[in-house]
């Protein structure tokens, strides 16, 4: 078996016990974000398997856009990622 040489760790334990690997995460060609696919990109910048600029530069993502998943996540948990729940935590 052939593993490709990377930057960077391959897998990394979150909190919770879990354990998050490269394989976890959505592909580089991902054009539909539902909340799922967010919240993986969200927790593998905080939990130091992928960099903040690796993620804006694989998934094509402005520092805007991905500064808001991150405060909708520690604001609100996950379920802010949801297109649906847009309005119920938006900031007055």
């Amino acid at each position: 078996m052939y593993l490709r040489k990377i930057e960077g760790p391959r897998s990394v334990t979150l909190p919770d016990g879990s354990i998050m690997t490269r394989a976890d995460l959505p592909g580089k060609e991902t054009r539909r974000w539902v909340a799922s696919r967010k919240a993986a990109v969200v927790r593998a910048v905080a939990s130091g398997l992928l960099s903040r600029n690796e993620a804006l530069e694989n998934y094509g993502l402005s520092e805007e856009e991905f500064a808001e998943w991150e405060n909708a996540v520690s604001n609100h948990g996950e379920a802010a990622l949801k297109t649906t729940a847009l309005q119920r935590y938006r900031q007055p």
